[in-house]
């Protein structure tokens, strides 16, 4: 396929897109300043006067050019902010450059077919702008909790001492009160003891559910599963209602089996939805084929299906496993005090000692969050590979 020729293009073009890029990014330096506005605009100003710069001044010294950028943009940064600010303007000064070359060079055209209209280009790069922008706004919260836990300070805030990056403004001591005081330590003791018998619960009956569903002379199917993964579906608030005054009849509020048992309602739906999509590619002549070597119905699931489907219940389980260890609606409505699992005492410190400790275990928890996805994507790929769906 024949590539567009790179020619260069007019500041007219540059200019406009590299201040809207400007205006985008003053606002969040202005809504740290205190106008969103001012930030935007000054942004925009600010950027659109660079990339003249850079395109008319400096157009034959595109290394100059690049560095005189990194280098203001780094030294402002660091007289606003101090070395973190710093840093930051560093990565800011290399991107903008690189944009204003990459646009005014034409090179944004040199990856893309040469009968794509300027709409179409247009729309290529705002997709991917977009889901950028998308992808910035859902992990930077996340990120941000992580460097607040180090926090030496009581705060929820980024001291002065943490923005200078002195030592002394980072300290381990909430990690150190997650891991020692009673009251954390046995909320979290609550989670592992609930949620992994939470998790084989929902493992077993949401497995068969999904292999009995997948059978086609099944009446009703789309109607039970629709019930079974109503749970998905539901607010939760609804849910944990329902399950106090059904509990509450047979005993069960105030338990740890009480618990257990809302939590794998929660987490089958996840189990037979993983479970049901490993089976669409599975040969239903395998089982045959065991039943007439004379194995029984218990010898071929676990010899024959299970260890191909194997990747879809792993998966079912490590996603019923976070659903029991993160949910905290309906422990507040079935649970007691002594019952109080990771994610209430995680509530219960935001809204009653506003305890900094809560960024720890917030911080310890997306770590396992990482771990277990990761551990999802590689079962993905590996029954992809078992079911012959991509290469080995």
């Amino acid at each position: 396929m024949a590539l567009t020729p790179v020619t260069p293009q007019p500041l007219s073009f540059v200019v406009p897109v590299v201040a809207a890029f400007g205006a985008f990014f003053g606002i969040f330096v202005g809504a740290a300043n205190g106008s969103s506005l001012l930030g935007c605009v000054g942004g925009a100003i600010l950027l659109a006067i660079i990339a003249a710069v850079l395109r008319t001044v400096l157009k034959d010294q595109p290394a100059l050019g690049k560095w005189a950028s990194i280098i203001g943009f780094g030294l402002v940064g660091f007289l606003l902010v101090g070395i973190s600010g710093g840093i930051i303007a560093l990565f800011l000064g290399w991107f903008f450059a690189w944009l204003i070359h990459w646009l005014g060079e034409g090179t944004y055209r040199a990856t893309l077919p040469p009968y794509l209209t300027a709409g179409q280009v247009l729309w290529h790069y705002t997709f991917r702008v977009i889901c950028g922008a998308i992808f910035v706004f859902l992990i930077t919260p996340i990120i941000v909790v992580m460097p607040l836990s180090f926090n030496a300070q009581d705060f929820f805030t980024f001291t002065p001492e943490m923005l200078r990056l002195d030592p002394a403004g980072y300290s381990l001591k909430h990690y150190q009160d997650f891991l020692t005081n009673p009251e954390w330590t046995g909320a979290v003791w609550n989670s592992v003891k609930i949620a992994p018998v939470a998790t084989f619960i929902a493992v077993v009956l949401g497995t068969l559910a999904a292999i009995g569903l997948s059978q086609s002379h099944v009446p009703g199917r789309q109607a039970i599963m629709a019930i079974l993964i109503s749970p998905m579906i539901v607010p939760l608030i609804i849910s944990a209602t329902g399950m106090y005054f059904f509990y509450s009849d047979i005993g069960l509020v105030g338990t740890y089996w009480g618990i257990v048992l809302a939590h794998a309602v929660l987490g089958i739906p996840f189990v037979i939805i993983t479970v049901t999509a490993t089976l669409v590619g599975f040969d239903q002549s395998l089982t045959r084929a065991a039943a007439n070597m004379g194995a029984d119905p218990v010898t071929t699931f676990f010899r024959v299906q299970m260890p191909l489907i194997l990747p879809g219940v792993i998966s079912g389980g490590l996603f019923a496993f976070i659903t029991s260890f993160d949910e905290v609606v309906v422990v507040l409505f079935l649970g007691s005090a002594g019952q109080q699992t990771l994610p209430w005492q995680m509530f219960t410190g935001l809204r009653e000692q506003i305890s900094p400790t809560i960024l720890a275990a917030a911080t310890i928890l997306v770590a396992i969050s990482i771990v277990l996805l990761t551990v999802v994507e590689l079962l993905r790929r590996r029954s992809e590979r078992l079911r012959g769906m991509s290469p080995a």
